[in-house]
């Protein structure tokens, strides 16, 4: 009877997920080759790039990777922690490098990002994104697609206009990506109206 006792222990034990991690480390600019070039509006030395555990939609334990302003790496931290509690999915977490800082390939892979030099995508002046700052962070782009004047990015986002029908990685008023975000004090690009977009979140509100 002991060793049965002590055996399901051991087996509650191992199938115990393992603690949620994350580690900074500096970046150059010969790490952000596409990301990154003179005249951004952000050094690579007020970057960092943060490796992070994080839930899959196949239920396994991932790690992942986002390059953001150093100013923002507790929040950012604190968020992703809350996420892993909850065990919220994400698809893939990897820098813009990884798809050579085209934007429109890392949305399609489903590939949550942060930092990325490049303007606002959408109409009016030409404008520095909070991407290029590395305060703005784009979650599951796919299940949580920016609506910009009838276009859909990404397209596969598509499927997921219906809001109402909320399914796994979404981003919805009360759930707990956007209560998670909401905790660290940043804004969510779902509330904007005319052209909502439900995968970003940032630091400053652009």
């Amino acid at each position: 009877m002991r060793l049965l006792l002590l055996g399901l222990a051991l087996f509650a034990g191992s199938a115990q997920a393992p603690p949620f991690t994350s580690t900074v480390s500096r970046v150059t600019a010969v790490q952000l080759p596409h990301s990154w070039h003179r005249g951004c509006p952000v050094a690579p030395a007020r970057l960092r790039r943060v490796r992070l555990r994080h839930w899959g939609f196949d239920r396994r334990v991932h790690t992942g990777a986002l390059v953001v302003n150093a100013a923002v790496v507790g929040d950012v931290v604190r968020v992703f922690e809350r996420l892993y509690a909850a065990r919220f999915p994400i698809r893939r977490m990897r820098p813009i490098d990884a798809y050579r800082g085209n934007d429109e390939r890392s949305l399609a892979a489903d590939n949550t990002a942060a930092f990325n030099c490049r303007y606002v995508v959408g109409p009016g002046p030409r404008r520095w994104s909070t991407h290029a700052y590395g305060e703005a962070v784009d979650v599951n782009p796919v299940e949580n697609p920016y609506l910009e004047r009838g276009n859909v990015h990404p397209p596969a986002g598509r499927a997921y206009r219906d809001r109402s029908d909320v399914r796994p990685g979404m981003a919805v008023a009360g759930g707990v990506l956007v209560r998670a975000f909401a905790a660290a004090g940043w804004s969510w690009g779902g509330r904007w109206s005319g052209s909502p977009d439900y995968q970003h979140f940032s630091a400053t509100g652009g």
